[in-house]
C-alpha cells in the first residue's frame, strides 16, 4: 500500500502541479443551541496545511492540522475532485480522514465532502459543508478556508 502511493506521488510529480498553503479558518454552526450544549463554540478555527493539485484537471490532495470547534487539534488528509462551474468558480467534493477528540467519540474517520471554491489570482476561497450524520457529527455545520498557491 505505502509502495502503490509513493509510485501515484511520484508519477503525479510527472505531470504540472500547483502546491499551496492551506490557511485554516472559520465555521458556523446551523443548530446553535445544540452546538452550545456540546461545547462547539469555537468558529475561529486557526491552522495550516499544504495542497497540491494538477494544473490541468480538478484533482487535489490536501493534508493540514487545525483547532477544531471545541479548541481540540484536528488532523486532516484527503483527495477530490473541484469541477470548473465558471470562470472562478469551482464544485465538487473529496474524501477526507479526520481525526480529533472532538468528533467520533475521537476515532478516525473518512467522510464525504462537498465542496465549492472561488479562485481569485494566486489564492482560493474554500467552503466546505459538513453535515450532521449519525454519532459522528452531531450538527451540520460549515467551514471555510484559504488556499495561498506559491
Amino acid at each position: 500500500m505505502r509502495a502503490a502511493l509513493l509510485a501515484l506521488l511520484l508519477g503525479a510529480g510527472a505531470a504540472h502541479a500547483d502546491i499551496g498553503l492551506n490557511i485554516y479558518g472559520l465555521s458556523y454552526h446551523f443548530d446553535r443551541d445544540k452546538a452550545k450544549e456540546l461545547g462547539l463554540t469555537h468558529e475561529f478555527n486557526p491552522g495550516l496545511g499544504i495542497r497540491w493539485r494538477r494544473a490541468d484537471s480538478g484533482v487535489f490532495a490536501d493534508a493540514g492540522v487545525y483547532s477544531d470547534s471545541a479548541a481540540n487539534t484536528a488532523v486532516v488528509a484527503g483527495a477530490g475532485y473541484l469541477w470548473r462551474a465558471g470562470e472562478s468558480l469551482r464544485l465538487g467534493g473529496a474524501l477526507a480522514l479526520f481525526r480529533s477528540d472532538t468528533y467520533n467519540n475521537g476515532n478516525a474517520f473518512i467522510a464525504p465532502i462537498p465542496l465549492a471554491a472561488y479562485e481569485y489570482r494566486r489564492v482560493t476561497f474554500n467552503l466546505a459543508y459538513f453535515p450532521k450524520w449519525r454519532d459522528t457529527n452531531l450538527t451540520n455545520q460549515v467551514g471555510a478556508w484559504l488556499t495561498v498557491w506559491f
